[in-house]
């Protein structure tokens, strides 16, 4: 498993993601109960699988109903969703922690450099309020890798924020402030700062606090209460062990052990060409010890160059083809 992972966290080309691709699959095809059972009621052979574009994805409900693992390891962290009450949970058993860690470490990274020289500001209320967040596994990880002394969290003390902000930029500390959307909004609405170095990240969801907003309207006033030319945005949930971020205009790319799909909304065993709209179906080579083949209920588009917009989600909470595993 070792050399999977090597391989996995390795991947420079379009080879090398396939040849790995086809090793977890064949791996979590035969080791993954709930995977090789959905594989079956599909009247899918693993075996006959030459190209990841035939790769079966498993509907990202399962999470809430299975535990959806392909390691006989013992869970080391089980990280759970957000959810409304009366709301089942998702929950994602994690067998070796280290994995999340590297790919979260070499993704970050790849997109923003060396955490060490960056100030991480987090405004994620809703986040640090209940227990088995990913996201604040990562965050808290970033903040001390951190040498800096201002890195921290924030609740609603938006005065002491804003006041902190102040201060980064007028010593030209590089900084990030990541935060879920509806208390950058709450931020805004009692502070404007012109801040153009900034880099502000959102994690998106109003987690119930506010209306949903199109992306446009939401990066249009985050923009202007931060002075900032782009709001970068990441893409992760708590069923993946890998993050996708965009830099601004809602365009994400993924690090090289991340590859997203485009599924037929009616048939959603058939993948559809780039630049059209369909489910987005995620293979995460970092989930090696889960499932790396996961169909989610967002809606999006890839672009040529393998970039992707998230649209929006499914009107209906289940995707087609969930009910095959019920009981």
């Amino acid at each position: 498993m070792k050399d999977l992972i090597s391989q996995i966290f390795s991947i420079e080309t379009k080879e090398q993601f396939e040849k790995a691709a086809l090793k977890v699959f064949k791996h979590q095809a035969k080791n993954c109960s709930v995977y090789c059972k959905y594989i079956s009621h599909l009247r899918i052979k693993p075996e006959e699988i030459s190209s990841s574009d035939h790769i079966p994805y498993l509907p990202i409900s399962f999470f809430k109903s299975h535990n959806v693992l392909s390691s006989t390891e013992e869970t080391e962290i089980t990280f759970s969703s957000s959810g409304t009450t009366g709301m089942s949970q998702s929950r994602h058993l994690v067998t070796d922690v280290k994995v999340y860690e590297q790919s979260f470490n070499s993704a970050f990274e790849q997109f923003y450099g060396d955490p060490e020289q960056t100030c991480f500001l987090a405004l994620l209320p809703s986040y640090l309020e209940r227990d088995g967040s990913s996201l604040i596994y990562m965050v808290d990880a970033l903040l001390k890798q951190s040498k800096h002394k201002d890195s921290g969290y924030f609740l609603h003390n938006h005065d002491d924020l804003f006041k902190k902000l102040k201060e980064l930029q007028a010593s030209g500390q590089k900084t990030i402030l990541i935060g879920v959307t509806y208390a950058l909004l709450d931020f805004v609405e009692q502070h404007k700062i012109t801040f153009p170095e900034l880099v502000v990240m959102e994690t998106g969801g109003m987690k119930g606090k506010r209306k949903e907003m199109v992306r446009e309207e939401l990066h249009e006033i985050l923009q202007n209460g931060f002075g900032v030319n782009a709001i970068h945005s990441e893409y992760g949930m708590t069923e993946l062990l890998s993050q996708a971020y965009s830099y601004g205009n809602g365009i994400f790319n993924c690090p090289p052990w991340m590859k997203i799909n485009l599924r037929d909304t009616n048939d959603p065993l058939s993948l559809i060409a780039n630049n059209k709209t369909g489910g987005i179906n995620v293979i995460d080579l970092a989930n090696v010890n889960s499932c790396s083949f996961i169909a989610t209920q967002d809606l999006g588009r890839v672009f040529e160059d393998g970039s992707f917009e998230v649209l929006g989600r499914f009107d209906n909470a289940d995707i087609r083809g969930c009910n095959l595993l019920i009981g």
